[in-house]
């Protein structure tokens, strides 16, 4: 019996340094998402001079951070290796990824290539301060929405709404820097070239700013289970998007960002409308005592 004793011992220190191990993998994750980010940014900088392919490759960027967002939380939940520092760390990643980025790629790319022989002089200048005041808002939405989750004690929805955790309370940041990146994606990085599609698009990202700092829900995909015994049909769906976005990443991407913008919208507006048409039941009658009725 003493024998067997160090044995044990010494197979337990394999298992603790692999548990030490799992709660690195999910700041990997994180890691790799501050890297786009700051790739993100370095290409928005180059396509300030105008070429359209570094817009678009920061857009792609902002894209797969939003990929490797969503997988260091999932994997750091199905793990159980959730600490605070790895949520700290997300946080700073996702103002980066997701509040500084986009937020320089929306600026350079609607406004600060605008051309000024387009318009009159005085309307070029003030699309451009505009639209440098709707994105720094957009910028400032994203960190109040991160602050928001960071110290919300009960960051799922309650009222107005639907309940549970698979809904967020406002658009998560990745998806507001998400729709950004898509619309560049779509249009190849080629810059606006109008007044009309500049203050289009000034318009779009204040919305954008809106809906992450609002109390509007939006689908979460937490509910989806990858450990079913039966992921069949995830596995296909996934499969198909995943393919459809290497084949036509643009139209699918834009199609997918506009769609889940809408959905949030959808959601509050039916809420709206079933509040208004909903019937009020009319006072109930004040209680009276059989004597009252005999007498």
């Amino acid at each position: 019996m003493e024998e067997l004793t160090p044995r044990r011992r010494q197979s337990d220190r394999p298992s603790g340094k692999m548990r030490k191990g799992m709660y690195i993998l999910p700041s990997l994750f994180t890691t790799a998402n501050i890297a786009a980010g700051f790739y993100a940014i370095l290409q928005t900088v180059h396509g300030a001079l105008g070429e359209a392919w570094h817009l678009d490759h920061a857009a792609m960027a902002i894209g797969f951070a939003v990929f490797f967002d969503g997988l260091d939380g999932r994997i750091a939940r199905m793990t159980n290796t959730a600490s605070d520092f790895g949520r700290e760390l997300d946080s700073l990643a996702d103002v980066i990824a997701f509040g500084v980025a986009p937020a320089l790629l929306a600026w350079i790319w609607g406004f600060h290539l605008l051309p000024a022989g387009a318009m009159a002089p005085e309307l070029h200048l003030k699309i451009t301060e505009l639209g440098s005041i709707a994105c720094f808002a957009f910028l400032m939405a994203g960190a109040s929405r991160l602050a928001r989750f960071n110290i919300a004690k009960n960051p799922e929805p309650s009222n107005p709404g639907r309940p549970g955790k698979k809904y967020f309370v406002g658009m998560p940041i990745p998806a507001g820097a998400g729709v950004i990146a898509a619309i560049v994606h779509y249009s190849g990085g080629e810059s606006v070239t109008s007044s009309w599609t500049a203050m289009i698009w000034l318009m779009m990202v204040v919305v954008i700013g809106y809906l992450m700092i609002s109390t509007w829900r939006f689908y979460s995909f937490k509910d989806i289970d990858f450990r079913s015994r039966r992921p069949s049909r995830l596995v296909v769906i996934l499969g198909v998007v995943g393919v459809s976005i290497l084949f036509f990443s643009r139209p699918v991407l834009f199609a997918i960002a506009i769609l889940y913008t809408a959905s949030g919208v959808l959601w509050r507006l039916q809420w709206i409308f079933h509040r208004k048409i909903s019937p009020t039941l009319p006072p109930a009658p004040p209680l009276t005592s059989e004597a009252s009725h005999t007498s």
